[in-house]
Formats: structure tokens, C-alpha cells, sequence
């Protein structure tokens, strides 16, 4: 028997143009990739373009409906314009001088001549009339409170005691008010021992405007209340003085208030206004020895009043 003899298979590539490319030399493989790269670019600037084409069209047509409104816009303006022109010139002829309008047009009422002049003094009285009425009212507004909320009052410690150099009867006395350096007060408490000074707290008033007393410049003013001897009641230099006690937990720079007269004090007060002259003659201690003014005490907010020893019914200065 003759053997049969299968003929040899040969194995084929599934990728064809891959195997062409490998038959192919090397630069010739190099060369058409390059050109594949190419195509591929000039495809993508291509379609880059013809987006940039579709945006430029996009926004001429935009332009176009712009550019019709502002010429629509301006039809209008223009018909605006000449109507309000065409309603000037009709009106300009009807009060015109000689025309059928003018002729036909109510004109004011003549009076004789003192009745004129009657009218014009009564406007002109009646204007007077308002602006005083306006005046009086505004200064009634603008005019400011009269009391003692405008004193600023406080607490202060006498750090120093010394006699004033040209003045036998005053002190000159240095006083910790709570602010950064003592306020130097000259005052005419020499009756008053001066170590019964050192170191005591007294009520001040704070917002007198500086003043030189023999040289000695001050710029406070300690209260305290006075009272005529009883066999001398007109010699003010004899009269009977005592400082107003602070609470006895208070401390240098608290402020003294008054319930019923609430508000900030001046920043100083005017000697124009006279303010203190003003205030002065209310200030007085009751029955209690309590220190008033028009019988509100004088009070330190949360801590007491402040009151003269022994004096009552007295006055304060």
C-alpha cells in the first residue's frame, strides 16, 4: 500500500498588513508611520478649524441682531425726540405774544397801589414771622441739658501734699484719679491739718478748664461741704469744712452718678456757659449728711454714697 503523504501546513498571520510592514526595510517602516502621524494631525487641525468657523459664524450672526436693535433703538430715540420738539413749538405759539391763546389767557387781577403795598408788607411780615418761629424752635432743640449729669465727678486719692511757694492759705495737692499720672490741685483746705490730707479719698470735679492759681497751674477741684459758724455767718473764710466721703470700698477714678440725671459729662466745661455757677446753688447735703443735688444723692454705682461726716442742710462748694 502506497503511504499517503499530507501536503505541510503553513501558518498564516492574523494581522496581514502588519506582516507586510515587517517584510518592509526598517526606514521604509520609519517613513510611512511618520506619515500616519501626519494624517493624524492635519485631522485633528482640520476639525479645530471648522470649530473655530462655526464660533466666528456664531458671532457675526450675534452681531447682526445687536447691531439691528441699537438701530432700532435709535429710530425710536429719534421719533422721541422730535415729538417733544413738535410739543415745545405748539405750546411756544399758543402763550406767544399776539396769538388767539394769549389774547383769551386769564392775566393777574391789578390792584390799586396801596393795596399792593398793603399785601407785599403782610408776605413779608408773615415770612418774618416764620423765621422767627423757626429760630426759637431750633434753639429750643439745640439748646443743652442744665444739670448735673454735664460735671464729670469722681473719686480720687490725695498721693501728695505740699504748701503752695507764693499762697500761705492753699495746698497744692497731687491726686490719683485712675489715670496714668496724678492731676495736681491747688485748694484752700489749709485749716485742714496736713496729714489729714495724705492719703484720703475725696470727690473731684473733673472737667474744669485748667486754671493758674498763684503760678501753680490746676486742673481739678476737690467738693467738699461748708457751713457758716454759728457766730459768724458772713465771713466764708471762718466757715466749717469737711471733705465728702466716699464709700468706703471706692476707689480712685470711679465715677459719681445721679439715678435720675443720667448722661456723659462734658469734656470741659465752658466758662462761657458757666455750667458750675449754674449746678452750684443745688448741691447741698440733706438731714442725713447725704451729698444731694436737688435731692438726688451722690453715688458711686454699686458700692454707696457719699455724704459729709457732720455736716447737714449744708451747702457744697
Amino acid at each position: 500500500m502506497a503511504e499517503k503523504h499530507n501536503p505541510p501546513h503553513h501558518r498564516h498571520s492574523s494581522t496581514p498588513g502588519l506582516t507586510a510592514l515587517g517584510k518592509l526595510d526598517p526606514k521604509e517602516s520609519e517613513m510611512i508611520m511618520e506619515y500616519f502621524k501626519t494624517q493624524v494631525l492635519l485631522l485633528k487641525d482640520k476639525e479645530l478649524l471648522q470649530k473655530t468657523v462655526r464660533e466666528e459664524k456664531k458671532l457675526l450672526v450675534e452681531n447682526a441682531k445687536l447691531k439691528k436693535d441699537i438701530s432700532d433703538l435709535k429710530i425710536l430715540l429719534t421719533e422721541k425726540q422730535q415729538k417733544k420738539k413738535a410739543k415745545a413749538a405748539a405750546a411756544s405759539k399758543l402763550t406767544a405774544p399776539g396769538s388767539t391763546a394769549a389774547l383769551y389767557a386769564p392775566g393777574p387781577n391789578p390792584k390799586p397801589g396801596p393795596v399792593r403795598e398793603r399785601d407785599g408788607r403782610r408776605r413779608r411780615g408773615e415770612r418774618k414771622g416764620r423765621r422767627e418761629r423757626t429760630n426759637s424752635e431750633s434753639a429750643l432743640e439745640e439748646e443743652p441739658r442744665m444739670d448735673v449729669s454735664r460735671l464729670d465727678l469722681r473719686i480720687g486719692r490725695i498721693v501728695g501734699v505740699r504748701y503752695h511757694p507764693l499762697a500761705g492759705a492753699l495746698y497744692v495737692q497731687e491726686v490719683d484719679l485712675g489715670e496714668p499720672a496724678p492731676r495736681t490741685v491747688v485748694s484752700a483746705l489749709r485749716h485742714i491739718p496736713k496729714e489729714q490730707l495724705q492719703g484720703r479719698l475725696a470727690v473731684l470735679l473733673c472737667n474744669v478748664r485748667p486754671c493758674r492759681v498763684k503760678g501753680v497751674v490746676s486742673t481739678a477741684m476737690v467738693l467738699c461741704g461748708s457751713a457758716p459758724n454759728a457766730h459768724d455767718n458772713d465771713n466764708d473764710d471762718d466757715a466749717q469744712v469737711e471733705f465728702l466721703e466716699p464709700p468706703t470700698n471706692a476707689v480712685p477714678g470711679d465715677r459719681v452718678t445721679f439715678y435720675d440725671y443720667p448722661g456723659e459729662p462734658d469734656r470741659e466745661l465752658s466758662p462761657r456757659e458757666k455750667v458750675w455757677e449754674q449746678i452750684l446753688p443745688d448741691l447741698q447735703t440733706d438731714s442725713r449728711g447725704v451729698a444731694t443735688y436737688r435731692g438726688v444723692g451722690f453715688e458711686v454705682r454699686g458700692k454707696g454714697l457719699c455724704r459729709a461726716p457732720t455736716l447737714t442742710n449744708s451747702s457744697i462748694k
